[in-house]
């Protein structure tokens, strides 16, 4: 009993000193990281086929592939330098611009799938339902293709000259059409978010003499945000993911890149191969990113 004792009085202390408490130690999937980025920097740089060196030896194949254009990794490091100036620059800037605006847009949603208000309740309902019922991919064909035809017919329609001769910018349409389908998807987000925080929190909140809004922003929101973080991690990644879909409306974001160059050098397997890890590399990071706010975050029930 003294030796447990003993024991626990040295954890406390030890706890107590600075970097030694579980929540300051390096999260492990750290390591999954530097792995991925060690095998993409062997790839560009150390191995330039592999996957002809790999095949070389196997029965009939050692002859063929070698000299197959889908192993050929010719001026494969010079493509990747240009390559993060342009595909990975353009799914960043589309990623983070879409998700702060889906950020917004699920708060608005979110608190108007709560309102009393039965016309903003039923807008907001109905968006989210339409919304979801429509693939991604579908909701951004529309608009790109088909929005800028009904802006034009209605800036006719009024004799307003810019609206009739509206020309769609690919990028914006891009965010638009992200924004618009993940908007719903975070709006019941925060709607669970916020549901979940008890009802005398409002409640102590209104008797100190806050509005609604008020009551909302300070202390309900706060309250919710820490309990959606990990939707919200998750909801990033898939984004994240997703933003490869926007290569169908003329945005040169990495997918298009590598469609691009895949098509001009007729090797899909090394393409393809990169393109998978850098995105493998962006999400565990942004997943771990997460962890980490969620870990200084934390509180106890």
């Amino acid at each position: 009993m003294e030796a447990q004792s003993k024991s626990k009085t040295d954890q406390k202390q030890l706890t107590g000193v600075p970097g030694t408490e579980p929540g300051a130690r390096l999260d492990a999937w750290w390591w999954l990281v530097a792995l991925v980025v060690g095998l993409t920097v062997l790839l560009v740089t150390a191995w330039p086929d592999p996957f002809g060196r790999i095949f070389k030896f196997v029965g009939d194949f050692k002859v063929f592939i070698p000299k197959h254009p889908f192993f050929n990794w010719t001026n494969f490091s010079s493509w990747i330098n240009g390559f993060f100036e342009s595909g990975i620059f353009v799914t960043v800037f589309i990623t983070l611009g879409s998700f702060v605006l889906v950020i917004f847009a699920g708060i608005i949603g979110g608190m108007g799938r709560l309102s009393n208000n039965k016309a903003i309740y039923g807008v907001s309902t109905l968006y989210v339902e339409i919304v979801r019922g429509i693939p991604l991919l579908v909701q951004l064909m529309w608009w790109y293709f088909a929005f800028p035809v009904i802006f034009q017919s209605f800036g006719r329609w009024i004799h307003w000259s810019y609206a009739a001769n509206y020309l769609a910018n690919a990028y914006l349409m891009a965010i638009i059409g992200l924004v618009f389908c993940y908007g719903a998807y975070m709006s019941e987000i925060y709607r669970a978010g916020i549901q979940s925080i008890p009802k005398g929190q409002m409640e102590a909140a209104r008797s100190q003499g806050m509005t609604y809004f008020q009551a909302m922003r300070y202390v309900i929101l706060p309250q919710a945000i820490r309990v959606i973080l990990p939707p919200v991690g998750n909801e990033f990644t898939a984004l994240l993911k997703d933003s490869s879909l926007v290569s169908v409306v003329a945005v040169a974001d990495m997918t298009r890149r590598g469609r691009e160059f895949s098509s001009a050098q007729f090797n899909p397997i090394s393409t393809w191969t990169m393109i998978a890890l850098l995105y493998l590399i962006m999400t565990l990071f942004s997943a771990r990113i997460v962890s980490f706010i969620e870990k200084k975050t934390k509180f106890e029930r």
